[in-house]
């Protein structure tokens, strides 16, 4: 029976992407494993693989278009098997009572809906269930999130759509209750456009990332209770500490010559003190769930990364335990390949914090969003040379103000001061990054 070659979920928030390139042509003989295309999502580029051996038939995917999660871009046919104009159900359902495959298939999050009729499913988003099931439901008017699931880890297949239409016991999307209504603009595109004289503006629109930044940034300030603390921090001897090291890094051969072994940033420093606070008050590395805290045994710290379109935010695993030298080279190539779309979907997913730097600029300081599920960000401002009073006495000493945003659910103010009170004193005695 012909399997389906679905567009998977490469990316946590991940809804549509598009086809940049087919490795393959319509007809081609595929061993399971060959690389069939790439998928370019708003943050990487992704190959996908044959899930099966056979010969690719019904190319329907194309390329450069946005295709909603889940959905069915060829199918692999066995040698001398039948050819059908369009399986559409069958090998969907095959495929899914394979608990190892399910997984896989299984698309975690609809893409929103762009017309009347795909309005009944749009609280089904992150429901898990077979594309016939979800393409059955759609077309009875069934909300997904009301029917039980009896197929794999809990996954809706044919019948239980079946069974929640003959029995009436699915709710229609209009009827369903809703946990958090979704946000509403404040004026319509049109109301926006009648404000401006027409042809004085281009209109350029939103590519996938910037539509997910949005979301997300929705959805972080309406559900995240946030909560700030400021402080400044002198850093005259850190600058001397990293001026220091850089000057004794080790020479080492590269195609181009010796260069240094590492060159540290300030950033590199503010990563490594911020993972080292986060040890000194464990109960502040913590993530949020409505059933229990998540307290981390480790920093892994992202760190926001400004790319073409938007930001990503790539992740120092276990910052924590390493040195400032394998944290500099690391973030280095992170940010790389993130400007590149390179990265892999676990080199930015997850993490416990964050920081955002944006003193490159000549920002004094700022409030930065959280980015869940992580319960910090470390918002770090330029440093600047101003007047500071010591023993009575003005002096003049480089000072950096640093801003800790909370997830007030996980970490309190009291918590959150404490933690920001040990970056500081990591911060301003540096040395204790080298032990």
């Amino acid at each position: 029976m012909a399997v389906e070659v679905i567009l998977p979920k490469v990316d946590m928030d991940m809804a549509t992407g598009r086809i940049s390139s087919w490795h393959v042509e319509e007809g081609a003989t595929v061993k399971k494993g060959d690389l069939l295309f790439e998928i370019e999502t708003d943050k990487a580029a992704m190959e996908i693989d044959s899930p099966a051996a056979g010969i690719v038939r019904n190319i329907t995917g194309k390329e450069g278009v946005d295709i909603a999660v889940g959905e069915v871009v060829a199918w692999i046919y066995e040698e001398g098997e039948a050819v059908a104009d369009a399986p559409a159900s069958a090998p969907a359902e095959a495929v899914a009572e394979e608990p190892a495959k399910a997984e896989a298939l299984a698309p975690v999050e609809a893409a929103a809906p762009v017309a009347p009729a795909a309005e009944v499913t749009a609280s089904s988003a992150g429901v898990r269930a077979s594309p016939l099931a979800r393409r059955l439901a759609k077309e009875a008017g069934l909300d997904l999130a009301a029917i039980s699931g009896s197929g794999p880890k809990g996954r809706i297949v044919k019948a239980d759509v079946e069974a929640a239409a003959k029995d009436g016991g699915a709710k229609s999307a209009e009827a369903a209750p809703s946990a958090a209504p979704a946000a509403q603009p404040a004026m319509s595109d049109d109301q926006v456009m009648k404000l401006f004289e027409e042809g004085s503006y281009e209109l350029i629109p939103h590519d996938s990332m910037r539509k997910t930044i949005a979301r997300r940034l929705v959805e972080a300030k309406s559900t995240v209770p946030h909560f700030y603390l400021t402080l400044d921090c002198e850093i005259d001897a850190l600058l001397a500490l990293r001026k220091q090291l850089n000057e004794a890094a080790p020479k080492v051969k590269t195609e181009d010559g010796e260069k240094p072994a590492y060159k540290l940033s300030v950033n590199d420093m503010v990563i490594k003190a911020h993972a080292k606070a986060l040890a000194m008050v464990p109960e502040a590395n913590v993530s949020w769930t409505e059933s229990a805290m998540v307290k981390h045994k480790h920093a892994d710290v992202g760190v926001a990364v400004s790319i073409p379109g938007g930001l990503i935010t790539p992740i120092i695993r276990r910052a924590d335990e390493k040195t400032l030298s394998a944290i500099s080279n690391e973030m280095k190539d992170l940010a790389a390949r993130a400007r590149s779309r390179k990265l892999k979907a676990e080199e930015y997913q997850g993490g416990n914090t964050a920081v955002s730097n944006l003193g490159m600029f000549g920002i004094k300081d700022f409030a930065a969003v959280i980015n869940p599920p992580h319960a910090t960000i470390l918002a770090v401002g330029a440093g600047e040379q101003r007047p500071v009073v010591k023993d009575g006495e003005v002096k003049v000493a480089t000072v950096m103000s640093v801003t800790l945003s909370t997830d007030h659910r996980a970490v309190d103010g009291a918590l959150g001061a404490e933690l920001l009170a040990a970056f500081k004193k990591v911060i301003e005695n540096p040395m204790a990054m080298l032990v």
